[in-house]
């Protein structure tokens, strides 16, 4: 991967945010004046979709038309952005992605289209912990037993991810990295696939979101060893460490959910769309809402996502040179 060409984001993104500002005023009252779709990169059932269908049903009151949402599942996410990056700058077809997305961009030999070039950043929606999951069949309680398990029979356990470059793959990663433990991928096309094949037995373990986990958490068909956030989330039970403070330290994996547009949209209906989301997602009903789902509601401006676009580049560059990723 190029790095220079990461490090030039930051610039454009804020260039872009910059000169659309000075976008005649008429255009976001006239916003939006037929349905808006937000296309999402994977399957029903996990953060992003979650995230997604409780913003579009608050936007689509605001407005007075119809928010769609959209699945293209697929290649962790690059399908749906792809659309978006190919599409008109109207503010009419969105996308909203999960952090993950970018790292599965840096893996992609031939991506068919460029951060900085083809989206325009509009805002932070939410946060999510991972969970690290096992088959409570697994001879494991800790996440000391499990690294001690792997140490016996390197290359022997499986962990399942929602795809390459997935966030449950960039968590398994630096799991390894960090663990100093050899697990063998198995990717899917969604998180959700991979936590059902953990509780059928299929693979032994996944870091999966809180979303996906609660309900087979619930159920006692799942494991939880520990969270990959720096500190314990009141998202699961008090009980669950983190896995930092078990063993791994250091760990620290948080996924973010962020909406962006094309590149080339009117300056003031992004200012619109960014004033609306926060609006939307830090009432009161909202966040309760999104902690149902597993969620953290959070927003932010188009520069300071950009910022954030940014240091995700940067991370990522480091994580596929530490742990030589490659696209598989």
């Amino acid at each position: 991967m190029q790095m220079s060409r990461h490090w030039k984001l930051i610039s454009i993104l804020f260039a872009g945010v910059t000169v659309q500002g000075y976008a005649p005023a008429s255009l976001s009252q006239s916003y939006p004046a037929k349905p808006v779709h937000i296309v999402i990169g994977y399957p029903p059932g996990g953060g992003t979709d979650a995230t997604a269908r409780l913003i579009s049903q608050k936007l689509s009151e605001s407005f007075g038309q119809p928010v769609v949402v959209e699945n293209r599942p697929g290649a962790s996410g690059l399908i749906a952005i792809e659309k978006v990056a190919q599409s008109a700058p109207d503010g009419y077809t969105l996308v909203l992605i999960a952090s993950s997305s970018i790292l599965a961009h840096a893996l992609s030999p031939a991506p068919s289209f460029d951060f900085e070039r083809d989206l325009a950043p509009i805002s932070l929606a939410t946060v999510q912990p991972f969970v690290l999951l096992v088959n409570p069949v697994l001879p494991v309680r800790t996440v000391k037993d499990l690294v001690a398990l792997a140490h016996r029979q390197p290359g022997k356990l499986n962990y399942g991810s929602s795809g390459v470059g997935g966030a449950s793959h960039l968590a398994g990663e630096l799991f390894h990295l960090l663990a100093k433990v050899k697990l063998v991928h198995v990717p899917y096309k969604g998180g959700g696939e991979s936590v059902v094949a953990v509780a059928a037995g299929q693979i032994e373990l996944t870091f999966a979101s809180s979303t996906s986990a609660l309900p087979l958490l619930t159920s006692g068909k799942l494991r939880a060893l520990g969270v990959t956030t720096p500190k314990r989330t009141s998202l699961l039970p008090a009980d669950v460490p983190t896995l930092a403070e078990s063993g791994v330290p250091g760990y620290d994996h948080v996924v973010w959910y962020a909406i962006l547009g094309r590149t080339g949209m009117p300056g003031d209906m992004v200012t619109r769309l960014n004033s609306t989301l926060a609006k939307i997602v830090n009432t009161s009903e909202m966040k309760e809402s999104f902690r149902r789902q597993g969620l953290e509601a959070q927003t932010n401006t188009p520069p300071q996502l950009a910022a954030l676009v940014r240091e995700e580049f940067v991370k990522n560059a480091n994580l596929i040179k530490a742990a030589n990723l490659k696209s598989e």
